[in-house]
């Protein structure tokens, strides 16, 4: 079950994902955009949602909210569930 069932805040404007598409430091953050992405998208569908993925890059999620306030997290080396608690503290925030 998604921890991400309702609409995010208004005042956050953009969520950027970086990952790389094949290291297992990224594979947490890579199953957590597959199981959450539709269900995030389902509720925020204005939501820009970017995923970058680039060899060796490591894992993060950066968060912009308005007036260019703009936050990250590192993701290197979580499991599913650790990405998903990190995302949504960086989210509620």
């Amino acid at each position: 079950m998604s921890t991400f069932t309702k609409a995010f805040s208004p005042a956050l404007r953009e969520i950027r994902v970086l990952m790389c598409q094949s290291s297992p430091a990224s594979e947490g953050t890579r199953k957590f955009i597959l199981a959450n992405y539709p269900t995030i998208k389902k509720h925020n569908p204005d939501l820009p949602v970017l995923i970058r993925e680039a060899s060796g890059t490591p894992a993060r999620v950066f968060a912009r909210f308005e007036r260019g306030v703009e936050r990250n997290v590192e993701l290197d080396n979580l499991s599913e569930k650790d990405v998903a608690s990190k995302v949504h503290s960086l989210l509620s925030s």
